[in-house]
């Protein structure tokens, strides 16, 4: 945890994926969110993987160093009560739609300069998720083993939601660059931010689309090579399957001289006339050849020699691990100053946590914050943002429109 938002206070209204990864980075850096959920948890409040007491690993992780009001927000007195906190506070990250008791214009009746973040589907209103939008994106369609037909062979989903995660640090960013204006001009700023246009405008960034239209075609599958330059996965002689990657001369050179087939490799560019030193084209172009005669060497060599070799002469390579392996790895995560110890999270499972990801030398880390329990904070908030005494957070309570923590 830094503390570079110290004084910065969010209302978080959300669900999933994207929405609460923009609070959950706003949190690391030291703001104040206050995640506000229905009674009984949001549509992501049992999201699997659940633990035997029924808590949301997930939801956990993802609401990391937040506070928690729990309202009724299917009622007009709950609905009433997020509006406020919205104003009283004046930043608000959410991805419930627009035309919603959340609406910007709702919402600016009451404050001229608040600040609304707001994650949707589509840029025309129609709904997304993660998955469907990469389906949009043509990488599913480029991804999978060379040798499947092009006609035939099916998308290849991928695992991690990236696109929410996009979305969510984006989010963030915006968020930021709108209180930056503010401060500047007195000025509110309504942000719209469709996953949608995440997911293609993050194609375009890449220089992807343009090269589809420039080329008039899709790329063809290369399975596990990378696109463009060297690269691709090898199995060692004990079965260790590993990355190497080269998108430098440096990097290259570091390859050959490990794998130690400078003559066959200078055989190869004599037999096509090409230079391998410093062209990524001419060593994507003759990959296949390339990548057999890197694999013959990997066939007569255990993992931690050839590893040993490589990390002498400086080339990037990774072996492939599961993530359970991963997950236990003392150089990624026991011993990686990124991670921390969280003891008080409210599955009551112990497990290494991930702090802010920027390394700021000259500050702290911290320990990481565990997620509240839901409603913990809602006696808090409702006192110290919208000045109830306790008589009338009592009545709230006792209605059923207010609720405290869910710890028992």
């Amino acid at each position: 945890m830094y503390q570079l938002l110290s004084g910065l206070s969010v209302i978080e209204v959300s669900s999933f994926v994207a929405s609460p990864t923009a609070g959950l980075y706003c949190a690391q850096m030291g703001a104040e969110v206050i995640r506000v959920d229905q009674i009984g948890g949001g549509l992501d409040y049992d999201r699997y993987q659940l633990t035997e007491e029924g808590r949301s690993l997930s939801w956990e992780n993802l609401n990391r160093a937040k506070k928690s009001v729990a309202l009724d927000m299917r009622k007009s007195e709950g609905r009433e009560l997020v509006q406020e906190l919205a104003a009283k506070t004046g930043q608000l990250i959410t991805n419930v739609p627009e035309k919603s008791f959340l609406s910007h214009a709702k919402l600016k009746e009451a404050r001229e300069d608040i600040i609304t973040a707001r994650i949707m589907g589509w840029g025309d209103g129609r709904q997304a998720m993660d998955f469907t939008v990469n389906a949009a994106s043509g990488y599913p369609l480029m991804t999978g083993p060379a040798d499947w037909d092009p006609d035939t062979a099916p998308p290849v989903n991928q695992l991690l939601p990236a696109w929410d995660f996009i979305c969510g640090a984006y989010t963030a960013f915006a968020l930021l660059a709108a209180l930056r204006h503010r401060d500047m001009t007195g000025e509110g700023s309504e942000l719209r931010i469709p996953l949608g246009d995440v997911a293609i405008g993050t194609v375009a960034n890449s220089g992807a689309m343009a090269e589809m239209l420039y080329r008039g075609s899709d790329r063809q599958r290369l399975g596990n090579a990378i696109w463009g330059a060297f690269g691709r996965d090898f199995m060692s002689r004990d079965g260790k399957r590993f990355m190497v990657a080269a998108l430098t001369a440096k990097q290259w050179a570091g390859l050959v001289e490990a794998f130690d087939v400078g003559q066959q490799v200078a055989a190869i560019e004599a037999a096509h006339s090409v230079d391998f030193t410093t062209s990524d084209h001419n060593r994507f172009t003759h990959r296949d050849e390339l990548f057999a005669l890197f694999q013959s060497v990997a066939d007569t060599m255990d993992y931690d020699a050839l590893a040993d070799r490589l990390a002498k002469a400086g080339t990037t390579f990774e072996r492939y691990r599961t993530m359970y392996e991963t997950a236990n790895d003392p150089d990624l995560v026991h011993d990686n100053p990124l991670f921390g110890t969280s003891p008080h999270n409210p599955s009551g499972f112990e497990y290494p946590a991930a702090g802010p990801f920027a390394n700021m030398p000259e500050r702290e880390r911290g320990a990481p914050h565990p997620a509240p329990y839901l409603g913990a904070n809602s006696e808090e908030i409702l006192a110290e943002r919208l000045g109830l005494g306790s008589g009338a957070i009592g009545k709230l309570m006792d209605s059923g429109i207010v609720a405290g923590s869910d710890k028992e």
